[in-house]
């Protein structure tokens, strides 16, 4: 089996895990998830980072672009939203309506 066919393989399989994973959460444990899901978030960009500048060929390159890309606004987007959560749970401040 050659290297790409070996990595293809394990894409595939983790992406099918994550969604097994995902999909069988309940709702009460979502925003906890959410926060460690931008920890796993924060390490893809790193990963996609390294893959974007490895300089290993112009299709290698835009991928791990794209990958950068997707990561950021996956990081970024994840962020928001917890923090926009845990504002929905915090005391009002005093005359605050």
């Amino acid at each position: 089996m050659t290297l790409a066919v070996a990595e293809l393989y394990v894409f595939v399989l983790a992406g099918f895990v994550g969604f097994q994973i995902i999909t069988r959460v309940p709702p009460l444990l979502h925003t906890p998830l959410m926060s460690a899901t931008n920890m796993i978030s924060a390490i893809s960009l790193v990963g996609s980072l390294v893959v974007a500048g490895a300089d290993r060929g112009t299709l290698s390159t835009v991928l791990g672009t794209i990958a950068v890309t997707a990561a950021t606004i996956n990081f970024v987007g994840g962020y928001i939203i917890t923090d926009r959560m845990l504002k929905m749970f915090s005391a009002k401040k005093a005359g605050a309506k």
